[in-house]
């Protein structure tokens, strides 16, 4: 049984427009206490990078966790064939120009960061972080759950139910992207039948309690 005030997860769905709003709130929450909980401290910006395009573009690929008192514990936006969707690069882009955000206080610290980070891992001509592409693994998957409903089955649930998703639509495989400083994200995913691949290069601008990041690349095969 779930510990008392962690709640229970009682379906796995997919996402709906009529979900948006509570969506957007989870999509606040569920990186809580993570070291990627906020990336630069503009939510709505990432957002826009990191959910809305999912929402919108492949909706049917997006999957709820609904705990036992009907709120959305969970969310896995997917998409089944990287190659045709957006870039993170250029998703990242667009909406640094929207909302301005090197140009933000909160903000520029950041992006002064990252710019000062990749410059430096060119000098020392150090493997940079990126997106995987590759036909071997064309789809691709960004998971997250709020605090309360972790341990509960809402991750497995939710990634079970995507793997069956691209077992039935045939898909050649999978991809995702984590920390490697996140450890408990890497074992749930090998648990899941996910392999590391590839180099960690250091992500830029991210710090974690005084620390650089590790970009790990996990993939997996049906």
């Amino acid at each position: 049984m779930p510990d008392k005030g962690v709640i229970d997860v009682v379906e796995i769905r997919t996402y709906t427009e009529a979900d948006r709003q509570r969506m957007r709130a989870l999509f606040a929450r569920a990186g809580e206490g993570s070291p990627t909980e906020s990336l630069w401290g503009h939510v709505e910006s990432e957002a826009a990078i990191y959910l809305h395009p999912y929402l919108d573009l492949e909706p049917d690929s997006v999957l709820l966790a609904v705990g036992d008192d009907g709120e959305l514990t969970g969310y896995l936006t997917g998409c089944l064939d990287t190659a045709r969707f957006p870039s993170e690069s250029k998703r990242m882009e667009r909406a640094i120009k929207e909302y301005r955000l090197v140009f933000k206080r909160s903000t520029a610290k950041f992006f002064a960061t990252a710019a000062f980070d990749g410059i430096t891992g060119l000098v020392r001509r150090q493997p940079g972080a990126g997106e995987l592409s590759d036909p071997r693994w064309p789809a691709h998957l960004h998971i997250n759950v709020q605090p309360d409903a972790r341990g509960t089955g809402a991750a497995d649930g939710l990634m079970n139910t995507w793997l069956q998703k691209l077992r039935e639509t045939g898909s050649a495989g999978c991809h995702l992207q984590t920390l490697c400083e996140n450890t408990r994200a890497v074992r749930f995913f090998e648990r899941m039948g996910f392999v590391k691949h590839g180099p960690t290069p250091l992500v830029p601008g991210i710090r974690y309690r005084g620390r650089r990041l590790h970009q790990q690349t996990m993939v997996w095969n049906p």
